[in-house]
């Protein structure tokens, strides 16, 4: 039987979770998804393969849990930055700027380049249900101030939010324009 540093089997194994993930988002942040490998992630945190096994089944299972593990986390800043402000106005603008925040922040930086990665459809749909959590209260906010089809808009935001956050990683010294453009274009349109 394998010694565990923990009172109980399962907190040995949530703490080992939570080291396995960890080491895996800094293998992202330092070396680029292509690094991320059970292989490599086995290395780094000085297990076994088939000790990894335990926790994942796969790349992308791996892949998956990082974002999954992230999402909570980002939603509930999204709700408090819509929490905020009175007018949609103000909710789109917290909207977008509370998820650039989290897109640009050291942190979430593997999550995101994770979620572009090419999965298969059982990770990315485990994924897209994590993902509409993030998306529930801009759509809420807009249904409450009566737009039409409010989670379709709540996506088309979200869209202009992705390629901001790309924009503005490519060229930090820019990301300030990035986030004016993107507000303008959320909130006025091309007017």
């Amino acid at each position: 039987m394998p010694k565990i540093s923990e009172a109980t089997v399962a907190a040995h194994r949530a703490r080992q979770l939570r080291t396995l993930l960890d080491a895996a988002r800094a293998l992202v942040a330092e070396e680029g998804i292509e690094a991320l490998s059970l292989a490599a992630l086995a290395r780094r945190v000085g297990l076994s393969r088939p000790s990894l096994y335990e926790y994942f089944r796969s790349k992308d299972d791996l892949v998956a849990a990082i974002v999954e593990e992230e999402l909570p986390r980002w939603a509930s800043l999204v709700e408090r930055a819509l929490a905020g402000p009175d007018d949609l106005g103000g909710k789109v603008e917290a909207y977008i700027r509370s998820q650039l925040e989290v897109m640009t922040d050291g942190r979430h930086a593997a999550a995101v380049a994770l979620v572009e990665h090419a999965l298969a459809e059982p990770a990315l749909e485990r994924i897209r249900d994590g993902h509409a959590q993030l998306l529930r209260p801009l759509a809420a906010a807009l249904e409450e101030s009566g737009v039409p089809e409010p989670a379709l808009r709540a996506e088309l935001v979200q869209g202009l939010v992705d390629a901001a956050a790309r924009l503005a990683q490519r060229d930090p010294s820019n990301a300030e324009a990035v986030i004016a453009a993107t507000l303008a274009q959320a909130v006025r349109g091309l007017a």
